[in-house]
């Protein structure tokens, strides 16, 4: 009886299943051009209640019992950690020497717009779409800042494939989406707190917790870790750096979580005053990307799969057009800010509408914020699965939208991709090495 409920054989049965099935997705859209997060993406749904839960509900069942659900989401969560870790370790925000005032104004349009337009989306939204108990606040914060995201990891995919990651108007891409990743966390970190909290005062006193780890962290963790990892590379202790970082990921994951801000604030903010330059951070940053990303991370998006139900669109016409309305409240803000703020700021209109459509993509980051607003119960599973279609609809239209706008225009050093394991992932200092 003992042996009928253990689960780890189901485990051992999932694990291969989900890793291999999101890798060879992965490949596939490789070869179409696309990010290899789209496929992995489409993966998860297809494997949800969307297509395998709605043609063979035995064989889902059967391969996602509900017994190895919450062991596939605490792998998949640990995943997202090191993939987060790794995000704010690739920020440079040194890139915006000589770009800042174009970079900063395409980044907070970027922002500006998405928010103001998702917050009148989102007011037209609440009596369709929150969730019993959902505070209109809460609500509106949560699709505004859900409208503002840019994937930071596979813009730097896509520049790299299209040869434009060392010219300037991907030194100015790059730039842009770090000031905007930076943004949008800070942002969302605020939303959690206000949702998380009984009233305005207990929201205030967790931001100035947020404050407080984020400045410990910046004026103390940060001198430490620089001098300790520079005798650690002296020492060629690599096995301790990889120890002693993904320790730290935890604990300061489980500092934001407890301060009530969510954990991936934390492993982004360790990742982003990590230090630059070391080769046994880089050492450590290679070994995570090797086995995290294509190992766990599959995980994560096949539990976003499994939360995303299309049939609950097809039922009312009503919510496609509601889908419709986020896509282009989604397109309009992102590209529509980030290419009129790149004109406004003095760049031609290609590279303007380039800088849009690259901070229109969205990608796993999107994910992770809409999974937490899921968590936290401001959104429900209707439109958790509209605003996860507009996420793939975005991040797969980023690379037909650049080849468009670029038309006729060689980009000097434009590659077609390589062969291997290349997902949306962070590089170290270089997008070769993505």
């Amino acid at each position: 009886m003992a042996a009928a409920s253990d689960p780890l054989p189901d485990l051992l049965v999932a694990l291969p299943v989900v890793i291999l099935a999101c890798g060879a997705g992965a490949q596939l859209v490789r070869r179409l051009g696309q990010p290899p997060v789209v496929g992995e993406i489409a993966v998860g749904i297809l494997l949800g209640p969307s297509l395998l839960g709605l043609l063979w509900p035995g064989a889902q069942g059967w391969l996602f019992p509900q017994s190895v659900l919450p062991y596939l989401g605490v792998l998949g969560d640990v995943g997202l950690l090191a993939f987060m870790f790794l995000v704010g370790l690739e920020l440079d925000l040194g890139s915006l020497r000589g770009h800042s005032r174009t970079a900063v104004a395409v980044s907070q349009a970027g922002i500006a717009l998405p928010l103001a337009l998702g917050t009148l989306l989102a007011l037209g939204m609440y009596g369709t779409f929150a969730p019993a108990g959902a505070d209109r606040l809460s609500f509106v914060l949560f699709i505004a800042v859900s409208m503002s995201i840019t994937a930071f990891p596979v813009l730097a995919r896509i520049l790299t494939d299209r040869g434009l990651y060392r010219s300037r108007v991907g030194a100015l891409a790059m730039a842009s989406a770090a000031v905007d990743d930076v943004t949008a966390w800070c942002l969302l970190a605020a939303v959690v707190a206000v949702t998380g909290s009984g009233s305005p005062l207990e929201a205030v006193i967790t931001a100035l917790y947020a404050v407080g780890f984020a400045a410990v962290m910046v004026i103390v963790v940060r001198p430490l870790l620089a001098r300790w990892a520079a005798r650690a590379e002296r020492r060629h202790a690599d096995g301790v750096v990889l120890v002693v970082l993904f320790s730290g990921v935890c604990l300061a994951a489980c500092a934001t979580d407890g301060i009530g801000v969510h954990a991936l604030f934390g492993a982004f903010v360790l990742g982003v005053v990590a230090p630059r330059g070391n080769r046994a951070v880089e050492v450590t940053a290679t070994r995570l990307r090797a086995f995290a990303l294509p190992v766990l991370l599959p995980l994560f998006f096949v539990g976003t799969g499994l939360k995303t139900d299309v049939s609950l669109l097809a039922a009312d016409p009503r919510q496609w057009l509601w889908a419709g309305a986020v896509l282009a409240v989604a397109v309009l803000g992102k590209w529509g800010g980030g290419s009129l703020a790149a004109r406004l700021s003095g760049q031609g209109w290609r590279d303007a509408m380039t800088l849009g459509a690259l901070m229109n993509c969205r990608g796993l980051t999107e994910l992770v914020v809409l999974d937490v607003g899921l968590g936290l119960g401001v959104i429900g599973p209707q439109l958790f699965t509209i605003l996860v279609l507009m996420a793939l609809v975005t991040t797969a239209a980023t690379t037909p939208a650049l080849a468009l706008v670029r038309r006729g225009q060689t980009d000097p050093g434009q590659v077609t991709g390589t062969a291997g394991n290349e997902r949306e992932e962070p590089a170290l200092s270089s997008g070769a090495r993505l």
